[in-house]
C-alpha cells in the first residue's frame, strides 16, 4: 500500500517539486494527497496545480496562533497521511500535531544540525566562520531541528564563497537527501532507535 504523503509549505517549494518529479516518474512510489500552505501568495501552489495535486491554504494572518494550530490539525487529519512533508514550511507545528504524527513528520534544514538551527541557518554557519555546511533530514520533534536525523549532505565552505554561494550550493544538495529520505520512509527503510536513525538497504 502507498504511502498517503501531506505536504506543508509556505514558499517557492523548490524540495516540494522535486519530491512530486520522483513521485511521477515512480521513483518514490507513493500517493500524493494534498498541499496545505499558510501563504496565499506562496509558489508552491503553482506547482501543485501543475501536478493535480489538491492544495488548501490557511492563511496565518488571518487567525489567532491558537484557532490556526486547531484548523492546521483539522486538514491534516481529513487527509489522513501516513507521512508529512515540511517543504519550507515557516511555522512550527504545535505538540498536538506532533505528538499525534510522531516518527511521521519528516523536514529539511539547512545546516548540519545540531549546528546552526533555527532560522537563517546559512548566514549563522557562513558568519561562524565554520569550513563546513550542509543540510539535514530529521524527523519533527517539540523542538526546533532537535528531532531525530535522517540523512545529511555536506557542503564545504570554500575560500570568497559568498552567502549566496553557500545557499545554492546546499540547497543542490537538499533536492538530493530530501526525495531519498523519503523514498526510505516509503519503503519502510527508516528505523528509528531513541535519537537515532538506521536506514536498511
Amino acid at each position: 500500500m502507498e504511502k498517503r504523503i501531506v505536504f506543508l509549505a509556505s514558499g517557492r517549494g523548490s524540495n516540494f517539486q522535486v519530491i512530486m518529479e520522483k513521485i511521477k516518474e515512480k521513483q518514490i512510489k507513493a500517493n500524493p494527497i494534498s498541499l496545505i500552505t499558510d501563504n496565499p501568495d506562496a509558489f508552491c501552489l503553482e506547482t501543485a496545480k501543475k501536478f493535480n495535486l489538491s492544495s488548501r491554504i490557511l492563511s496565518y494572518k488571518n487567525y489567532p496562533k491558537l484557532e490556526f494550530n486547531e484548523k492546521l490539525e483539522e486538514l491534516i487529519d481529513k487527509d489522513k497521511p501516513d507521512l508529512i512533508v515540511a517543504a519550507g514550511f515557516m511555522k512550527i507545528l504545535p505538540n498536538s500535531i506532533v505528538s499525534k504524527y510522531r516518527y511521521k513528520i519528516i523536514n529539511i534544514h539547512p545546516s548540519l544540525l545540531p549546528s546552526f538551527p533555527g532560522l537563517h541557518a546559512q548566514q549563522q554557519a557562513h558568519s561562524y566562520g565554520v569550513k563546513f555546511s550542509g543540510c539535514t533530514t530529521h524527523f519533527v520533534d517539540e523542538g526546533v531541528d532537535t528531532g531525530p536525523i535522517i540523512m545529511q549532505e555536506i557542503v564545504p565552505i570554500v575560500p570568497n564563497m559568498t552567502e549566496e554561494d553557500l545557499t545554492k550550493a546546499i540547497l543542490v544538495k537538499e533536492h538530493q537527501i530530501f526525495p531519498k529520505t523519503i523514498q526510505y520512509f516509503c519503503e519502510d527503510k527508516i528505523v528509528v532507535s531513541g535519537r537515532k536513525c538506521n536506514i536498511k538497504i
